[in-house]
This record gives C-alpha cells, sequence and structure tokens, in this order.
C-alpha cells in the first residue's frame, strides 16, 4: 500500500525515501538528489532532518457535471 503524505494542502503518494547521507557526508549534493528525483520518477522531494522523501503530486481534480438528455 502507497503511502500519502499531506504538506501545506498539497496531498503526496510516496514513491521512496532515503536518508540525506545517502546523497552525501556533510551537506547533501543536490545536483545529485535532482537526478536520483528524475530516475525514480518524482516530480517533488520533501526533507525531514533525517530523510529526503521523493513525491508524486497528486493532481486537483476538476469535476464537469454531465447532463443526459433521455428521450420523452
Amino acid at each position: 500500500m502507497k503511502r500519502l503524505i499531506k504538506h501545506n494542502d498539497v496531498a503526496y503518494i510516496l514513491i521512496t525515501e532515503d536518508p540525506i547521507e545517502k546523497f552525501g557526508k556533510d551537506e547533501p549534493d543536490m545536483e545529485y538528489v535532482k537526478l536520483y528525483r528524475d530516475w525514480v520518477k518524482s516530480d517533488h522531494v520533501l526533507r525531514t532532518a533525517t530523510h529526503f522523501m521523493f513525491c508524486e503530486t497528486i493532481q486537483d481534480v476538476e469535476w464537469e457535471d454531465i447532463i443526459e438528455d433521455t428521450p420523452e
């Protein structure tokens, strides 16, 4: 089951979560983070104190009412 995350009123599907240290010892290499984001097909990255969370944004759905003409 996929994990859903809500941040700043936007919903995300968590694709993968990796420790920050995977991307550099002292400071993370943000170019590597961007390359990894693209490789896992993520469109957004969230960061906690210890991890990067690579996510897919859940787009808002726009509904349109469909009125069907019924024969009389």
